[in-house]
């Protein structure tokens, strides 16, 4: 897998190779392939016996499950998209969405529709509509699509905070692995936080990735893409977008990625108002082999956490602000390093931690044209600096 040395403010990332890639989406081609432990305690000290109130017989988690399958299967779709010259159309590939109102909108993955010229969807109960496509957004994949049907066949699901989730909570996946709809999955919240590439275009302003992705454990396949995962209420808290593979076996391993609700509301809105979603942008690159942290004794840092500026884009919200990027190279562990930039330590007065957490800050909190103020520390000396948000480069 190809690194990345820097990466533009709104999304960093992990570049993947096309054939072999860490992270594989869920795309299915066609034809569709057909797909035929107890820990012992370590310790002689037994186990603290849990609350009477987290008791949950066997029976009780069958009934909740069954439960939550019933209320939201009939609000899951399959979608199957098509494409070809001179009418000759020929299916090339299928995942999952789910029906987010009445009027027949539905959110699936940008990458389960890209390149469709008619992308048919297939409810639980075996109807099929053909979908008009409302709009995409590459650097999220995340897309909306309509159908016209009668508003009974219909079922929205809820929409929850993902900013809620905990891990170790339940989660459920439904969706379209390999084609068999309908399918249930189970697992729980393994991470929180996680970024992933965005396949948005690139250009001098770098390359973007998704902030605050969520990981997870449930078994998620070729075909799951665009779909829900689902807390124990039956609340959409992501779409399965994702999972980590060898290169070699596209299958699930246990660890998959889900785009947090949050952002899918965010974005789903934009695209039913202006056709389009926008991202605060602050012009400003990073290395991403380190954790300022890491880089911290051997460059002699100040501080051990924010955001070291390797450099700025030439005309970008940050440039225009007077922020300052590297000016030296240096070799850390046998990897090159810009040093000498400006160090981010807080935006609004909220310190930043990490270059992650200030991506998912502004995804999350700021708008376009915004105003903020970013504190940085220089030659020994703090800043406050403000600077206008701009739209990120298409």
């Amino acid at each position: 897998m190809k690194s990345i040395k820097s990466v533009t403010i709104v999304l960093i990332a992990i570049l993947l190779v096309a054939g072999c890639r860490e992270f594989s989406v869920f795309e299915t081609p066609t034809p569709r392939p057909i797909i035929v432990g107890k820990l012992e305690p370590t310790s002689a000290v037994p186990p603290t016996p849990l609350p009477p109130s987290i008791e949950i017989s066997a029976d009780a988690v069958e009934l909740l499950l069954q439960n939550v399958y019933e209320r939201t299967n009939p609000g899951v779709v399959n979608i199957d998209v098509s494409g070809g010259t001179g009418g000759d159309l020929t299916e090339f590939g299928s995942g999952s969405g789910f029906v987010i109102d009445l009027a027949g909108h539905i959110v699936t993955n940008n990458h389960v529709v890209e390149g469709a010229d008619e992308i048919d969807v297939t409810f639980a109960d075996g109807s099929v509509a053909v979908a008009k496509l409302i709009g995409t957004d590459s650097y999220s994949d995340l897309a909306v699509i309509k159908v016209e049907v009668d508003a009974a066949k219909l079922q929205p699901l809820p929409i929850a905070d993902s900013d809620l989730v905990k891990v170790g909570q339940r989660v459920i996946a439904i969706g379209n692995p390999f084609g068999l709809v309908g399918t249930m999955t189970v697992g729980i919240v393994s991470g929180k936080g996680r970024t992933l590439p965005a396949d948005g275009p690139t250009s001098a302003a770098g390359n973007f990735s998704n902030p605050d992705i969520i990981q997870t454990d449930a078994a998620i396949n070729p075909g799951n893409s665009g779909g829900p995962l689902l807390n124990s209420r039956g609340e959409v808290i992501g779409v399965n977008a994702a999972i980590r593979t060898d290169g070699t076996n596209r299958a699930n391993s246990g660890v998959g990625f889900a785009i947090p609700s949050n952002t899918v509301r965010r974005v789903a809105e934009q695209i039913l108002k202006d056709g389009r979603a926008s991202y605060p942008y602050l012009g400003v690159s990073v290395d991403n082999h380190f954790t300022i942290g890491e880089l911290a004794v051997a460059l002699k840092l100040p501080v051990d956490k924010g955001v070291l500026v390797s450099s700025v884009v030439n005309g970008g919200p940050a440039d225009r602000a007077g922020v300052r990027g590297g000016e030296r190279q240096i070799t850390v562990r046998g990897i090159p390093v810009v040093t000498g930039g400006d160090i981010i330590t807080a935006i609004d007065g909220d310190p930043i931690v990490s270059f992650d957490q200030m991506i998912a800050y502004l995804s999350g909190q700021k708008l376009v044209g915004q105003e903020v103020t970013l504190t940085i520390l220089r030659d020994g000396q703090t800043l406050q600096l403000p600077l206008t948000l701009a739209d990120r480069p298409r």
